[in-house]
């Protein structure tokens, strides 16, 4: 099994006739994921791929049996974009464009919301059932089938932790990136709650950063959870009083450093790995352990 996403999914690209759509439509292909049509207004008619090119998410769909949309478009289209595949009935919508202007994406979340629908991210780099099926800008070699998940707000960061556990044996029953942008969709909680009723997925694996306090809250919803968690944190060096890259690194109060993320993760049970390459021994002998929770 997986969350959220399986070989069976149907996904359509919007945006599939620009270079990046274009580009990670042929990747997710090889991958092995179900693409059964593009969308790109005035470009009907066309192939990408050999996947037909729709000029509307509501031609598509009355067309193709369609569970999941991704979109490659520049920022300020993606609201159009997003409230059109919401509108058609898309209920898993992933958003690749960073940078989405913050009202827009408040008001797609608000209609994802009244539609009942997942949307991940801005500013993601997708999701990943290994084995199955991808929909994002991942690369398709550093993956391995397994049974421990994956949730992450960072992309290259949750690439090397990936690759580190590969490396390891360690194979991955879904990872998702939730996004870097200010505002995003899904949430480290909802992601965890997934994993959580996921048999397949034995232990997860969470990777947080500085700034926000997505991490205390997932932390009080791990308390809860039957299943081994392990985290990495990037930001222990940021230096105090400095801007960080992502849109949500912003520490308020006391609240969103790297120690207070640390205490409250390992109040709740988690290890907390020092550097990436600790996570692989640690979710190791978090899965020798079964449902117990490892204390770091």
């Amino acid at each position: 099994m997986s969350i959220i996403l399986n070989q069976t999914t149907r996904i359509i690209v919007q945006g599939i006739t620009g270079t990046q759509g274009q580009f990670h439509t042929g990747q997710m292909i090889a991958f092995g994921s179900k693409i059964v049509g593009g969308v790109s207004p005035g470009k009907g008619g066309q192939e990408v791929h050999g996947v037909p090119v729709y000029d509307t998410v509501e031609e598509a769909m009355l067309k193709q049996q369609v569970d999941a949309s991704v979109i490659f478009v520049p920022a300020k289209l993606v609201k159009d974009c997003a409230l059109e595949a919401l509108e058609a009935g898309i209920k898993t919508l992933v958003i690749v464009t960073e940078h989405v202007p913050l009202h827009d994406t408040l008001e797609i979340m608000a209609y994802a919301e009244k539609q009942k629908a997942e949307i991940v991210g801005p500013n993601t780099y997708g999701l990943i059932s290994p084995g199955q099926c991808k929909i994002g800008i991942m690369p398709n070699n550093i993956f391995m089938p397994g049974e421990v998940g994956v949730v992450a707000r960072s992309g290259t960061l949750s690439y090397e932790i990936v690759y580190q556990l590969t490396g390891a044996g360690v194979g991955q029953s879904s990872v998702v990136g939730l996004g870097g942008d200010r505002v995003v969709g899904m949430s480290f909680i909802q992601v965890l709650e997934k994993f959580e009723a996921d048999p397949a997925t034995k232990a997860v694996v969470l990777v947080g950063e500085i700034g926000g306090n997505a991490e205390e809250k997932a932390a009080d919803y791990i308390k809860g959870m039957t299943k081994p968690v392990v985290a990495f944190l990037a930001g222990k060096s940021a230096p105090p009083g400095k801007r960080m890259g992502h849109a949500g690194a912003i520490i308020e109060r006391g609240k969103g450093t790297f120690k207070s993320k640390v205490e409250a993760l390992t109040a709740a049970g988690v290890s907390v790995a020092n550097l990436p390459w600790e996570v692989g021994p640690l979710v190791k002998q978090a899965l020798a352990q079964g449902s117990e929770k490892v204390y770091g």
